[in-house]
């Protein structure tokens, strides 16, 4: 049965050891010419309230978003040799995409904070960009809240793809805010607990299937094809 999966990439798919945090840092920097005071908070947000957040605890003037995303572009692709060096592809993160993709009917994506340039930059680093149909994804540029971004990914895999309206779409994520964003949009939600989030708070946040990550396989390829038929 016909399936949209949108994984989560940071702490999902992969492990950035910081980089992330470091890529908001240089594109703070390089728009006010200071460092933050404060590291960024993320856990899920997006960057449009990643950047507007760091820019408000300074006491800065908010750039305008072009600016900001250029910024972050630039400051992504500076370290991607950084990301091969000290991040990794998490545990069987390769191994579900290509599983999932390998599903007549179903169409897997990304649903994520980061804007679409640094998404890519993260996943090619370890190989995963060509396991996902990335045009259909949504991305931190589109919209300021997670919620925002399954409507948007909808849209687009209905135009791009001639998906029907009516097919069941699921996240696949790591935090509270994925499992918000799938159940205020009538999504299916798959929570991994590869982050700094435990399987209690995940399912506390409302997340039905928990597991601990993707490095089983066949698990994680059958808790989806459930959702193929709801």
């Amino acid at each position: 049965m016909a399936l949209f999966v949108l994984w989560d990439i940071d702490h999902t798919l992969i492990e950035n050891a910081g980089v992330s945090k470091e890529i908001y840092a240089a594109a703070f920097t390089a728009l006010s010419g200071r460092e933050p005071t404060e590291p960024a908070r993320t856990e899920g947000r997006t960057d449009r309230l990643i950047m507007g957040d760091m820019f408000a605890r300074d006491g800065l003037p908010v750039p305008d978003w072009r600016s900001i995303e250029a910024a972050l572009a630039e400051a992504g692709e500076a370290r991607l040799d950084q990301l091969r060096r000290r991040g990794a592809a998490l545990s069987g993160a390769h191994e579900a995409l290509k599983a999932a993709s390998a599903r007549s009917g179903w169409v897997s994506s990304v649903l994520t904070g980061n804007i679409a340039a640094n998404a890519r930059v993260k996943l090619a680093a370890f190989g995963l960009d060509s396991l996902l149909d990335l045009p259909v994804g949504a991305y931190g540029a589109d919209a300021e809240l997670r919620p925002e971004l399954v409507s948007v990914a909808r849209a687009r895999v209905q135009r791009l793809r001639g998906v029907p309206a009516d097919v069941p779409t699921v996240l696949v994520g790591d935090t509270p805010r994925d499992v918000e964003a799938a159940l205020t949009t009538g999504s299916g939600i798959v929570a991994v607990a590869s982050g700094i989030h435990s399987p209690e708070e995940l399912a506390a946040a409302g997340a039905s299937e928990v597991l601990p990550g993707l490095s089983d396989t066949k698990r994680v390829l059958d808790v989806l094809e459930s959702f193929a038929g709801r």
